[in-house]
């Protein structure tokens, strides 16, 4: 059975990831504990999502899987993209970005609080070339946190169709909708068609 390494130590990130790879009939690993640590300082999610996946596939041997994904905030030009982590600094909280976004936006009219969520995922693949695919979802930046499911801006990021914030979703549902659940769709098209030839 094929086995992919992913290339993360977030436990949200992975626990998504796995869900969503769940009825491929792969083998789901998390990146060892003794495996370097990779510094995220691309330019982009597409530069960081590939750092990622090709140090832990040249390390392990294995295919490598990672994420980078971020929220861009039509306001704040696309900000804060591959800083979404950090935005508050280095060590910020969930609760610290999500104050700064808040702060940003304070007074801004809901026409104009447009945001969406991107994620680009990376397939390393040793000796091969690296797969990329991406999904992208629309939504506004709430005036205030609602939901406690999900992680990182989920709780200020609503869906007008819907009537919720990504934290008011299940995980069921946000895997049906979700930016890494489209790039994932995508990514599994792939997969499957690599599985089912000689190059597996």
């Amino acid at each position: 059975m094929r086995k992919i390494v992913l290339a993360s130590r977030n436990q949200h990130k992975i626990a998504e990831l796995a869900e969503l790879l769940a009825d491929l009939g792969l083998t789901i690993v998390p990146v060892p504990a003794e495996a370097p640590a990779v510094v995220e300082d691309g330019e982009t999610f597409q530069a960081n999502a590939a750092k990622k996946a090709e140090t832990i596939a040249a390390y392990t041997q294995e295919w490598a899987l990672a994420d980078d994904s971020g929220l861009e905030v039509d306001f704040l030009g696309g900000k804060p993209g591959v800083y979404s982590a950090r935005f508050a600094g280095e060590d910020a909280s969930d609760a610290e970005n999500n104050a700064k976004l808040l702060a940003l936006l304070k007074d801004v009219p809901p026409a104009e609080r447009g945001a969406q969520f991107r994620s680009v995922i990376a397939l390393a693949r040793p000796g091969q070339p690296t797969i990329f695919v991406e999904g992208t979802c629309r939504g506004v930046i709430a005036t205030e946190a609602r939901g406690f499911n999900g992680f990182g801006y989920d709780p200020l990021f609503y869906l007008p169709e819907l009537g919720k914030t990504f934290a008011e979703l299940t995980p069921e549902e946000k895997n049906r909708i979700s930016h890494r659940a489209v790039a994932m769709a995508k990514l599994k098209e792939v997969l499957a068609e690599i599985l089912s030839g000689a190059d597996c």
